[in-house]
């Protein structure tokens, strides 16, 4: 496993000590060991300085970090300073500035401006990953590598439009089967030769500027979606194969952005290619328990269970929000536990040092501009490093043990927020997170999955807004639900193929079999209207009336059976909540969006029924997770609130592994207080 090469749960973050006299650094070095610091990210944005011209490389400064971080006993993760290009090589090789969507070309500046499929981008960008590789290949600091840095943008250059032609070619062979997917027939969009198709972008009408991604064609911009990616996945290949022929046993990865839910990357795609997952996360005082707990799944699940690295968060405060208010005492150290209770091996910060100027002089971290160990952050910080040297490998490579999957895949949360369907208020994350909160406050663990997952491992498998069905998909979970399975799905399902083209004989597609019903309207909801489902059979507690909001869909039953139905408008009456029978299993269909109660209710019911049950009873607050090694099991019990909360753990004595007691029965956990007990 690559963690066991960590030797222990690693501890520290961005450092970045070409901003600063060397005479500090010394000093850094010092507070390093006070705050128990055992690995710095170096050498992220310092491609200028490694590469001040074409010719000349510099890497001196970097020899000298790298053999002080080693004497103060700090491990290095490696970054290969391709973050931002050098000024020189915007202005000598201009195919490196990205174009935006409506065709404005970029000049030198900030960061994420480099074109994935520049060539002078790539050249540069393995020969410095391989210079780098050659250079520390055999340096004893060194641990792994970091890849460019939250990689991802969208450019519509024309390097980017012809490497556009040529991922379709190799997609679809032919202009024959590019129009047949596109259904290009409609608006008079045919395409008679490669060199007519362009990018959609704001000058084609195809795709909006902004944050929208509203579009007249959605084939062409989804395939414009997948070939970004796909860019930038072959971006990062350059500099990780470069490294790879020097160091084959190096420990590979890049930081992802966007709280682990950037919309423009299929994370799982790149999967494969990280040696382990990586993470930053930064959220606001009010971002709720479960969103934080949804991404480290997702982080989790990224590699079939393996545990990542949090790579990136702040200790305090962050900088970009129009008021940014500090993390109270306490809550970065819970928010710390709560990836190392969902799988993380590392606790790392941007950043360790605080910067003196540019944008994020504002931004937290572990020494403030005081530069001194005596500030609160600084206190929090060394506490959470001590507790980290104390549990030491103890943890490492433990697993967590799922037995629900929610499908998450990229394909579908592009299509489905394409545009030109029943309502722009049709928001796939929120749809994702609205079903995981269910089982998040039922304290059910839960594996986030991709369509080419195994399930024979889950009882229960949730797929929301399962709008696109991909090739042997709808068979695959025939034979899930044919096998004993529970699978549940919502409306706005199994609408259209992978290239966005509707599947035709009426909804759900390939999956009204399985779902055995027909759906023949969807009627959208303003925000502001609701319905209501009226329970046709007692589920557990569910009964009466509940409402309902987003879509109410008019559902025929095709040997599924009405286990709620509307309560009114034209389709009062029809099924609003089916189960079919199917096999040794069960399909379950919601025609509309329940309320929060609802779904959790019916969650836990359908957990029961398959004997899956919450890992402790716990209140409201209190956040319970598990992982397990060796057949030892590592249960942690978080305290979000900001009052003391007692949970019931049973008759068995077990170590609580922070405080070295003994607890059982029952525990009272303070506000913010963590604990992990081995057992």
């Amino acid at each position: 496993m690559i963690s066991r090469k960590f030797p222990k749960m690693m501890f520290g973050g961005d450092y970045n000590p070409e901003q600063f006299p060397k005479d500090i650094w010394d000093e850094d070095m010092r507070l390093f060991q006070l705050g128990g610091i055992d690995i710095a990210t170096i050498n992220v944005f310092s491609w200028a300085l490694n590469q001040p011209d074409e010719e000349t490389y510099n890497f001196e400064w970097l020899d000298e970090v790298m053999n002080k971080l080693h004497e103060n006993g700090v491990r290095v993760c490696m970054g290969t300073s391709t973050a931002a290009h050098p000024a020189w090589m915007a202005r000598k090789y201009p195919d490196v500035l990205t174009v935006t969507s409506d065709g404005k070309k970029r000049k030198f500046g900030r960061r994420h401006n480099s074109c994935p499929n520049s060539p002078t981008f790539r050249r540069y960008g393995g020969l410095m990953a391989s210079k780098l590789a050659e250079r520390y290949k055999d340096h004893p600091a060194l641990l792994l590598w970091h890849v460019n840095n939250e990689i991802g943008n969208r450019c519509f250059c024309d390097n980017c439009e012809k490497a556009f032609r040529e991922w379709l070619k190799q997609r679809y062979g032919t202009l024959e089967q590019l129009n047949q997917a596109w259904y290009t027939k409609f608006w008079g969009h045919t395409f008679y030769d490669w060199e007519e198709v362009v990018l959609p972008s704001a000058l084609t009408e195809g795709l909006s500027g902004g944050n929208s991604d509203q579009t007249a064609f959605q084939g062409i911009t989804l395939d414009f979606f997948r070939f970004n990616s796909d860019s930038w996945l072959d971006s990062y290949l350059i500099e990780y194969n470069a490294i790879k022929q020097i160091l084959p046993d190096a420990i590979v990865t890049t930081n992802f952005q966007g709280n682990g839910t950037y919309k423009p990357l299929d994370y799982f795609k790149w999967a494969p290619y990280l040696d382990i997952a990586a993470l930053d996360i930064y959220i606001e005082n009010h971002t709720p328990e479960s969103y934080m707990a949804m991404r480290y799944d997702l982080m989790r699940s990224l590699k079939n269970g393996a545990p990542f690295m949090l790579m990136e968060q702040s200790p305090s405060v962050i900088n970009w929000k129009t008021v940014n208010p500090t993390k109270r005492p306490g809550v970065m150290r819970l928010r710390s536990y709560q990836a190392i209770a969902r799988g993380a091996e590392s606790i790392m910060f941007f950043q360790l040092r605080r910067s003196l100027g540019a944008y994020e002089k504002f931004h937290g971290a572990v020494i403030d501009h005081v530069g001194h160990e005596h500030t609160r952050v600084f206190r929090e910080c060394a506490e959470l490093g001590k507790e980290l040297q104390q549990l030491g490998d103890l943890m490492l490579d433990s697993r967590i043990t799922s037995k629900v999957g929610i499908l998450f895949d990229w394909d579908n949360w592009w299509a489905v927020e394409l545009g030109g369907g029943p309502s722009v208020h049709f928001k796939y994350l929120d749809q994702i997170q609205s079903y995981y909160d269910a089982l998040y406050d039922s304290q059910i663990q839960v594996d986030l999955i991709h369509v080419d997952t195994d399930l024979s491992s889950y009882d229960l498998v949730l797929a929301p807004f399962l709008y696109m069905t991909k090739p042997g998909h709808a068979k695959k979970l025939e034979q899930y639900v044919e096998n004993g399975g529970t699978f549940v799905t919502t409306f706005y399902s199994g609408i259209a193929d992978t290239n966005d083209r509707v599947i035709p004989g009426g909804y759900p597609g390939e999956l009204r079999k399985l779902l055995g019903i027909w759906v023949e309207e969807i009627d959208a909801m303003f925000p502001n209207q609701t319905n209501q489902m009226v329970m046709q059979q007692q589920l557990e507690q569910l009964q009466g009336s509940y409402e309902c909001r987003l879509a109410c869909e008019v559902v025929h039953l095709e040997g599924a059976e009405a286990v709620a139905v509307f309560g009114s408008d034209y389709y009062s009456g029809s099924p609003a909540l089916t189960r079919h029978r199917y096999g040794k299993g069960e399909a379950w269909y919601a025609a509309t969006d329940p309320s929060a109660d609802f779904k959790r209710q019916w969650i836990q019911a359908l957990c029961k029924r398959k004997g899956v049950y919450p890992l402790l009873d716990a209140p409201a607050g209190v956040e319970i997770t598990q992982r397990e090694k060796d057949g030892v099991r590592f249960t942690f019990l978080l305290n979000h609130s900001d009052q003391a909360q007692s949970v019931h753990m049973g008759m068995d004595e077990q170590q609580e592994l922070l405080s070295g007691t003994k607890v059982q029965d029952c525990v009272e956990l303070q506000p913010k207080q963590v604990m992990i007990l081995k057992m």
